[in-house]
């Protein structure tokens, strides 16, 4: 591995360890993860998929998934119409119906696939509701978050060369004025 990928898959992985640590997530909570290994790399989004490059990435990134035992959704791009990959235990757990298609490179995205070819048993969802998420290149992945989505800020704030925007999400306040809620 080139110093420079190594570079990138450590700022994956620290990455990932800081929006876990701040989001707070459960184990068998999901995080969504969008990236454009395209930005990564310096290149307009869509323009330059690297499958060596995804790979980097994810592995930094799922890495730290596994260690908080939390499930790792990739999306995928516009192609798949930003469907997701994720473990059949998490969409069986969450009752996501499975659909049938796998991804590559060009379809469906380069991020995507290694996920696909790294996880145990892959599945691809239509839509998910995550409990936190990561975009790394603008990739806008807010669709797959749960209904309140909070922005986290983070020291790692780029991936290579691509933008990264963290968010957690928080149950919804409902009741007013005289309700109490907890932290």
């Amino acid at each position: 591995m080139t110093e420079e990928m190594s570079i990138i898959a450590r700022e994956a992985y620290t990455a990932a360890r800081e929006l876990l640590q701040a989001a707070n997530l459960e184990e068998g909570d999901i995080l969504v993860v969008g990236c454009s290994t395209s930005e990564v790399a310096g290149a307009g989004i869509g323009t330059f998929s690297s499958p060596e490059l995804a790979e980097v990435v994810f592995g930094g990134i799922y890495q730290a998934t596994q260690e908080e035992g939390v499930y790792l959704a990739a999306q995928c791009c516009e192609h798949l119409n930003r469907a997701l990959i994720l473990e059949k235990e998490a969409a069986a757990r969450y009752g996501y119906e499975i659909v049938n298609v796998m991804p590559q490179p060009k379809a469906g995205g380069s991020f995507a696939t290694a996920a696909y070819k790294a996880f145990e048993h892959p599945v691809a969802v239509e839509h998910i509701r995550a409990h936190a998420g990561m975009d790394i290149g603008d990739t806008l992945i807010g669709m797959h978050l749960k209904d309140v989505a909070v922005p986290l800020r983070i020291r790692t704030t780029a991936i290579g060369d691509a933008h990264v925007v963290c968010a957690r999400t928080r149950a919804k306040y409902i009741g007013g004025c005289r309700a109490i809620y907890e932290e």
